[in-house]
């Protein structure tokens, strides 16, 4: 039940985008996502409680109605119950974002990592990289406490994303030390992506066309130094790759990065974007929809919960990029050289101080209490790409 004109607008949006999701899906997932957004809480109770003040009906209806929707089919009441099938809605999240990616640079950021809810849930999840911010696009939610591999879970998730990216767009999918595995790094090249697995400096490597084997932790040996070249990386388990290594000031240790980009389609500094997921994981939980409180148990329950707070992301990251920028950009561009504007300094950006994420909320609530329709006017990703740049001396 929508009663409300703006959560009427936003499940427009919603259903436009997940154009396979039933009618009542729909409308659980605009409710979700809408409700997570304007409370700033992933709780049942807070959701519940302000669509029930929003929408004038008894809170108790509505929160049996979102319970229903993260339920199993067989736990709902009345009949052809079903369940959704979160897998098949991260293509058409993927979709979503690159529908609004707005840049010259055919090029996508993409991180992947783990994050914990105490000893309840394991997160494995992948995310688009934004200007210091990250959108779940995929996920895999596990009991903290299971055991098993968590290869076939990445498997899946890269195969559900499979085809959705332009070929023409380059995706560089980053990785901590902790992930590294050379099926990993084999499942990236498969989908015709580019693997940047950091990797530790202990073992050895071996520089193509050479026969002796080196320890890696000799690549960089100081800070302020860096090293590429295309090599065999370790005696067992050998992976044939790039090594794009560089040590800067202020860094514990050296990163040194396997990737199947030539040297000089790489650069080692790319890997500085890896952090966003982390900051990603922070807005989900206590900068933003305070997941860390949840109070579910079961996973695939939890992974339809996290379905609505990746949309409230995006609509939120979306919201809190500056356009403003963007468009002096593109119009100093067209204008001409003699024109007056032209002439004239451009104003410089305000440094942000706080993120898109925590922007999008502020410029959320602050439009709809003015007024204003829900629109998503585009992502904008600053310019990360230079198929120039090289790691100095190259081997």
């Amino acid at each position: 039940m929508l009663k409300n004109k703006y959560l009427k607008e936003w499940a427009k949006i919603v259903s436009y985008h997940f154009p396979d999701l039933s009618l009542p899906e729909v409308a659980g997932l605009a409710t979700w996502s809408f409700g997570i957004v304007m409370t700033g809480s992933s709780s049942l109770t807070r959701v519940s409680e302000f669509i029930g003040r929003l929408n004038q009906e008894n809170t108790n209806a509505v929160r049996q109605r979102l319970k229903e929707w993260y339920q199993e089919a067989d736990a709902k009441t009345g009949k052809k119950r079903t369940a959704i099938d979160v897998t098949k809605c991260f293509a058409p999240l993927l979709q979503w974002i690159l529908s609004m990616w707005n840049s010259e640079e055919k090029w996508l950021p993409l991180a992947v990592d783990s994050t914990n809810i105490g000893q309840h849930f394991t997160v494995l999840s992948v995310h688009v990289l934004y200007r210091g911010c990250g959108i779940p696009v995929a996920w895999k939610i596990v009991k903290g406490t299971e055991k098993g591999a968590w290869k076939p879970h990445w498997q899946q998730l890269f195969q559900s994303l499979k085809d959705v990216v332009p070929p023409e767009m380059q995706v560089v999918v980053s990785a901590d030390r902790g992930l590294y595995a050379d099926w990993l790094f084999d499942t990236i090249c498969a989908l015709n992506w580019h693997p940047f697995l950091r990797i530790n400096y202990t073992g050895t490597y071996q520089i193509r066309g050479e026969t002796e084997w080196q320890f890696l932790d000799k690549l960089v040996q100081k800070t302020g130094t860096s090293w590429s070249g295309i090599v065999t990386c370790f005696k067992t388990n050998p992976l044939n790759c790039t090594i794009l290594a560089r040590w800067d000031e202020g860094y514990k240790d050296p990163w040194l990065i396997v990737t199947d980009l030539l040297p000089q389609q790489g650069d080692a500094l790319w890997y500085s974007l890896r952090s966003w997921i982390e900051c990603s994981y922070r807005d989900i939980k206590s900068d933003g929809w305070q997941w860390h409180k949840t109070r579910l148990r079961e996973p695939n329950r939890a992974e339809r919960v996290w379905l609505a707070m990746a949309v409230a992301t995006l609509w939120t990251i979306t919201i809190g990029t500056d356009i403003e920028p963007h468009y002096l950009n593109n119009l100093s561009k067209e204008l001409s050289p003699n024109h007056l504007d032209k002439k004239q300094d451009i104003p410089k950006k305000t440094v942000c101080k706080i993120s898109c994420f925590l922007q999008g909320l502020i410029h959320i609530l602050a439009d709809l209490l003015n007024g204003k329709a829900i629109s998503l006017t585009g992502l904008f990703p600053q310019p990360y790409h230079s198929t120039s740049a090289a790691a100095a001396n190259t081997s």
